[in-house]
């Protein structure tokens, strides 16, 4: 049995130069906690902390801002959702990783203080973005509510990844958006797609302008809109979600009726993935997506 999850998406500009007034986020955290006191998962939108001022050099703020997740600013995270008691997803951060290389990178900090995941967007939007590529799926159970997966903005863009993050068993998909431009109307449909063909919830979290759009939403798993925020300043976007029905639609089926994840028969050979030089194995298929 499951516990509801109240959550928080905070949609909002980017604190520019965070890392020279470390005391503001956590003032912006207190506020907003303050004013929302159930909140137990608490988000901010892609790189919200090193965000860039209209007509600053991108490459240079990202080199300024980088730091290891375990330097000061991650030091500094940690203490917060240990002193607020909350899961907190500050956004994602400029990391400079151990191979030297920056990436785009959101850690996730639980109520303990500790930094219980970290995921390292996988497809930044070339060619204006020049972090490096992550490689790897990112999954945080939370207990007693259920399992959360990790995006980045355009990922969303590509349905390889929140596909895995459900075969991982992901009750909701968390994505983090940096998006000023006219295709938030696709991503705003990406994310009702993406929580129907792979029946997760999907939380799309935009910042706010001048740095984003807006139009932050919460989907369920069978594609419905549950709670969503306009194109305008800050607005905080609050749900409690049951993430156990995720688990429940994939055994009963999108309107009672679409199971994506039992469509093979018993005695069906793999499918040939020649875009991926791969396959789908339906008995693998089948051992993801926890019941």
């Amino acid at each position: 049995m499951t516990i509801p999850l109240p959550i928080g998406l905070v949609q909002t500009a980017a604190r520019h130069h965070a890392a020279d007034d470390p005391d503001a986020f956590a003032a912006d955290v207190r506020r907003v906690t303050e004013a929302h006191p159930g909140i137990r998962l608490l988000a901010y939108p892609e790189l919200h902390l090193c965000g860039h001022k209209p007509g600053e050099d991108p490459e240079t703020v990202m080199t300024e801002a980088a730091q290891p997740l375990d330097g000061p600013r991650g030091t500094r995270l940690a203490a917060l959702a240990r002193e607020l008691g909350i899961w907190l997803v500050p956004g994602s951060v400029y990391e400079q990783g151990e191979d030297g290389r920056i990436y785009n990178t959101a850690p996730v900090y639980s109520p303990a203080g500790e930094r219980v995941a970290e995921y390292r967007k996988i497809f930044p939007w070339r060619p204006y973005e020049t972090t490096a590529s992550g490689s790897g799926f990112v999954v945080f159970d939370m207990e007693d509510h259920g399992r959360v997966g990790l995006t980045i903005c355009y990922d969303a863009w590509f349905p390889e990844i929140t596909r895995h993050l459900a075969w991982q068993g992901a009750d909701l998909v968390l994505n983090l958006v940096r998006t000023p431009t006219v295709d938030r109307a696709q991503e705003v449909v990406l994310a009702q797609a993406n929580a129907i063909v792979n029946q997760v919830f999907m939380a799309s979290l935009n910042a706010a302008a001048p740095d984003g759009v807006g139009r932050s939403l919460v989907v369920d798993p069978e594609g419905h809109t549950r709670a969503a925020a306009g194109p305008g300043p800050e607005e905080v976007l609050t749900d409690v979600l049951d993430l156990a029905e995720a688990r429940r639609v994939r055994t009963r089926g999108t309107a009672g009726l679409t199971r994506v994840w039992d469509p093979f028969a018993d005695d069906q050979p793999p499918l040939e993935l020649p875009l991926y030089e791969g396959r789908i194995d339906p008995e693998r298929w089948r051992r993801g997506a926890r019941p």
